[in-house]
């Protein structure tokens, strides 16, 4: 797949030799992160051979609390042929090198999901090695090296751009999209300004071509097929298209309301269903940026905390069945401090499932209106950034040829159901069991290969064999780092370490410890890195 700019006007007629031509004519309804994502990466991949359209309502508001992502997103950058100097001060960016998740297993207990490969000794994984000759209580430290770069608040570049002394390799010849580049690990992700991101890439993608329409949605037209013909807004009248893209967020404007698109709920397994956010002052001259997106377990659910340039992103997710509103933003104000004093509360009702399918005839849902599976692992960009993939690799043609469509929302599907059960593994693992909701977290309804799941991984730690086994952005260390941090279920080494020599195991733990510590002395801190950034330097 190439990107942007390699795509002119000319071209042969794909009707030369019988294939149907493709659709040329897009809709995309609602603006946000999702809409201004899709018609950035659809602009970059098909240049002016399609026509978009972006139309957004001035009076809806997005949600706007989507900060942290997945490491996958930076081929999201390099696709649209930015740079991290293009757009990172545009969005408040910082860097995330893992999810950090304090008093999952009891109070003042905390442990890293870093974005780094997990090493294996002899074919086992050091996290197997590390069950076997624990060489402290820390496994993340242990066996990941950015856990220690995190406890030390250290940036992944140097001032230079360097990027670690370790084996991560940057080239304008990598691949530069999800599924060109599984197998590997990127040491960051990124925090940014979900409002600001969408801001940013308006002015990317109408530069570009794509017409920008401000006006609201007051009807959406179907033909004598029930497919989309039209949406009609207040001043502009109708805008037609052929294909329409839907990223009206919960509201799910086009697939559920007007194709009547029926949702599967995931709530019989994950128990959160709103939100309560704050936007709290920060000063990077005084204030740490922690350099990873911490998840904080609470009575009802957990507190999200986000660094960012000039602030931070904070914010409760809770299950209303234990908490109400009132109480759950008491709670996070009094999380976060005096510093929350006038900050202005967004209260957020999620709606946690996906809807049955994402493509419906000339329609296709991408973010919020696809589906959503609560925050705790930042999947929501991710999730709009692989629909947005999975659209231009599925692209339609005049014909509408139903097996696209069918391998598409197989695609999404996947990805959903996938994050779904390692979300729920988080909620079953977590030793905490104080409260009423911790304990239902134990009994609540597992999905059926994740109960199988869990019954192998008592007996040995996950691997790729014993993972959920279609792609959904999580690697089989993940799993891992969940197991062993939320200490709930009882995890045994295998019994052949038993019968092989440890040394090199122990050399390897060794190995972690001096490259952490020698990059903790040498790498700068996050404040150190965007101040030289946000000055040119």
């Amino acid at each position: 797949m190439n990107g942007p700019g390699t795509n002119g006007t000319a071209g042969h007629d794909p009707a030369a030799n019988g294939a149907a031509a493709a659709v040329r004519d897009v809709v995309i309804v609602g603006g946000g992160t999702a809409g201004w994502m899709t018609a950035a990466y659809l602009t970059a991949a098909f240049g002016n051979r399609v026509k978009i359209t972006l139309v957004e309502s001035a009076d809806v508001g997005t949600i706007g609390v989507g900060e942290a992502t997945f490491s996958d997103i930076r081929h999201f950058f390099e696709f649209l042929g930015l740079a991290e100097r293009d757009w990172m001060p545009a969005c408040n960016a910082t860097y995330k090198l893992a999810v950090r998740f304090e008093n999952w297993r009891e109070p003042g207990h905390h442990f890293y999901h870093p974005f780094e490969q997990l090493r294996s000794v002899k074919g086992f994984p050091l996290t197997d090695w590390w069950l076997r000759y624990p060489t402290s209580k820390r496994f993340d430290t242990d066996c990941f090296v950015m856990a220690s770069l995190i406890d030390a608040n250290r940036n992944p570049r140097y001032l230079d751009n360097r990027l670690l002394e370790q084996e991560f390799v940057e080239s304008d010849d990598l691949p530069n999209t999800i599924a060109e580049y599984q197998g590997a690990q990127f040491p960051y992700a990124y925090h940014f300004e979900a409002h600001l991101l969408a801001k940013y890439l308006t002015k990317y993608a109408t530069e570009r071509g794509v017409r920008h329409v401000v006006d609201n949605v007051v009807d959406v037209g179907l033909d004598e097929r029930g497919w989309l013909s039209h949406v009609t807004t207040a001043e502009h009248g109708r805008l037609t298209g052929d294909l329409f893209v839907d990223c009206t967020g919960f509201r799910g404007l086009l697939i559920n309301k007007a194709l009547a698109e029926p949702f599967v709920s995931y709530q019989d397994t994950l128990p959160n269903d709103s939100a309560v956010a704050l936007q709290v002052p920060m000063d990077m001259d005084k204030d740490p940026l922690r350099p990873c997106t911490t998840a904080t377990a609470q009575d009802a659910g957990w507190i999200w905390t986000i660094p960012l340039i000039s602030r931070i992103g904070t914010g409760y997710v809770y299950a209303s069945d234990y908490i109400d509103a009132e109480e759950a933003e008491r709670t996070l104000r009094e999380f976060v401090g005096p510093a929350a004093a006038d900050a202005s509360a967004n209260h957020i009702r999620m709606r946690i499932g996906r809807s049955r399918r994402s493509w419906v005839n000339n329609c296709v849902a991408i973010g919020l209106s696809s589906g959503f599976v609560e925050p705790l692992e930042s999947t929501g960009i991710f999730f709009i950034h692989y629909a947005i993939e999975q659209l231009v690799k599925y692209y339609p043609a005049a014909d509408w040829d139903q097996s696209l469509r069918d391998q598409y929302n197989g695609a999404v599907m996947n990805v959903m159901d996938g994050v779904r059960e390692f979300l729920v593994l988080h909620y079953r693992g977590a030793k905490r069991a104080d409260n009423q909701y911790w304990r239902d977290t134990k009994i609540r309804t597992v999905p059926d290969p994740l109960a199988e799941r869990l019954e192998q991984w008592e007996s040995k730690v996950p691997d790729a064999g014993t993972v959920y086994p279609r792609y959904h952005g999580l690697p089989p260390y993940s799993y891992n780092c969940i197991l062993l941090g939320t200490g709930g279920i009882d995890v045994r080494p295998s019994p052949a370490l038993d019968l092989i020599d440890e040394k090199d195991a122990l050399a390897e733990f060794q190995a972690v410890r001096d490259k952490a510590r020698h990059l903790v002395r040498t790498l700068p801190t996050q404040n150190e890195y965007f101040r030289r950034m946000r000055e040119g330097v």
